[in-house]
Formats: structure tokens, C-alpha cells, sequence
């Protein structure tokens, strides 16, 4: 505040913006997708008998009780949802740790392109994947899963719009706490990596991290992270469900 003002805690607000929404609506309809075919799959499986993997004259049955279409839908909409909209990301970062530099963002575009080349607008997207693989898969995991026991254990079919809301929050407060430290690991390279130091990987950060902070280190700024996340979460999915339930019931007039 003392170096931008109040307009310095918004700042990479507006690319946010642009980021978020196509990646939550991907998000979710990858999400939902992929989880009616895994479901349908896992379902006619057990119907039929699992699948079935021939070695050396050995037939050996491959169960799928133990998997999670929820799980594995999870992780494939946080994937879908990251490349389909990283180079928003990469804008986002760059507008935070360099304000004023760009005027832009169709000049911010321009500038990396002509000086950087295009790869750069993926700078830094394995190490996104990776963090991004705990996090969603746990999010929509501990969502749905509590969801589903609430319901049951309440005799409900679905969730009013504050059991939505709390049950979201705690979805995104659980899946922050697992995969936090992926986060700051990940922060502090991109960081790196925009002042121009010498890129080095996440396990080296880390490994870092708890020589010089100790274990809390990693968890330095989760509190003031759930302030953003649990919120965040709990609203998104309150207004998904209300519109999911919205648009069923209209679906059904049609």
C-alpha cells in the first residue's frame, strides 16, 4: 500500500476476471462430463465383470470398485481447466510482480510474444499441473463426498443454497490445506523465474523451504489464502447448484 496504494491489493484483478471465468465453466462441465462416463463405465462393469489383462498365459482380473469416477474427474477438469486458460495465469503473475510494465493486456501479449516468443506464455506450466492435480482432485472430491453423506444422512435429495454454500467452503478449505505447499513451492519459482533468476524445480524449493522456515514455512500465508479460498469456493458452488437446479426444472417445462 505504501509503493501503489489501495489500487495495489487489486492489482492483476482484471485479468483475473478473464482468467476465472472460462476456467470455472470448463472446470465444472469437464468435471460433470467426465464423471457421468466413468460412472456409466464403472457401472457396466460391475454389471458385466471388470476387465480383464492376459500375461503370459496368466488372466488376471482388474477391479474397479476401488475407483473413484469423482476422484478422477477432479483431477482431468483441474488439468482441462489450467491449459485451456494458462496463458491468462502467466498475465495474471506478470501484471502482480511487475506493475506498470505492461499498459495492457493486448500489449502485454505483444511484448512477451516479440521478446520472449509465444512459449513463454506457458512458463512454468508443469509445475502449475502438479500443484493443480492434488488440489482439484481433493476439492471436488471432498465436495461431492460430503454432499452425498449429508444427504443421506438427512434423508435429502439435494442441498439448499447455505448447505451448498458451507459444504463448498469446506471443500476448498480441505483440498487448500493438502495442497498448499505445492502452491508456495510454485509461487516462489514463478517468482524466481520473473526476476530472472536461475529456474531451479519444486522439490529443490521445498527441500528449501524447510532447512531455512522449518515445515511451517510451507504454510506460510495459508491463513490469509482459506480468507480468499473458502469463500470463493463456497459461493461457486452455491450459485452452480442453484443454476444447475434451475436449469433442470426449466429443462423439464421445455
Amino acid at each position: 500500500m505504501k509503493e501503489q496504494g489501495w489500487k495495489g491489493l487489486w492489482a492483476g484483478n482484471g485479468i483475473n476476471l478473464l482468467r476465472i471465468v472460462p476456467t470455472q465453466a470448463i472446470e465444472l462441465c469437464t468435471f460433470e462430463s467426465t464423471k457421468r462416463f466413468l460412472t456409466s463405465v464403472q457401472n457396466h462393469w460391475e454389471k458385466n465383470g471388470c476387465p480383464q489383462v492376459q500375461i503370459v498365459g496368466w488372466t488376471l482380473d482388474l477391479p474397479v470398485s476401488w475407483i473413484s469416477p469423482v476422484a478422477i474427474s477432479g483431477a482431468v477438469a483441474g488439468v482441462a481447466g489450467t491449459l485451456s486458460c494458462y496463458p491468462l495465469e502467466v498475465l495474471k503473475d506478470r501484471f502482480t510482480v511487475h506493475p506498470g510494465v505492461y499498459h495492457s493486456i493486448s500489449h502485454a501479449l505483444s511484448k512477451i510474444s516479440q521478446e520472449e516468443g509465444p512459449g513463454a506464455l506457458y512458463a512454468g506450466l508443469a509445475p502449475t499441473i502438479i500443484g493443480m492435480i492434488p488440489y482439484s482432485t481433493s476439492y471436488y472430491f471432498v465436495y461431492e463426498s460430503t454432499k452425498r453423506a449429508y444427504c443421506r444422512s438427512c434423508n435429502k435429495k439435494s442441498l439448499d443454497r447455505v448447505e451448498a454454500l458451507l459444504i463448498g467452503a469446506f471443500g476448498g478449505l480441505t483440498s487448500s490445506a493438502l495442497s498448499f505447499p505445492l502452491e508456495v513451492a510454485r509461487k516462489r519459482l514463478m517468482v524466481g523465474m520473473l526476476e530472472g533468476r536461475r529456474p531451479t524445480n519444486m522439490i529443490n524449493i521445498i527441500r528449501t523451504i524447510i532447512e531455512e522456515e522449518g515445515l511451517k514455512g510451507l504454510y506460510r500465508g495459508w491463513s490469509a489464502s482459506c480468507l480468499k479460498v473458502m469463500p470463493a469456493s463456497g459461493l461457486s458452488w452455491m450459485f452452480y447448484e442453484a443454476w444447475k437446479d434451475f436449469l433442470l426444472i426449466e429443462g423439464s417445462h421445455i
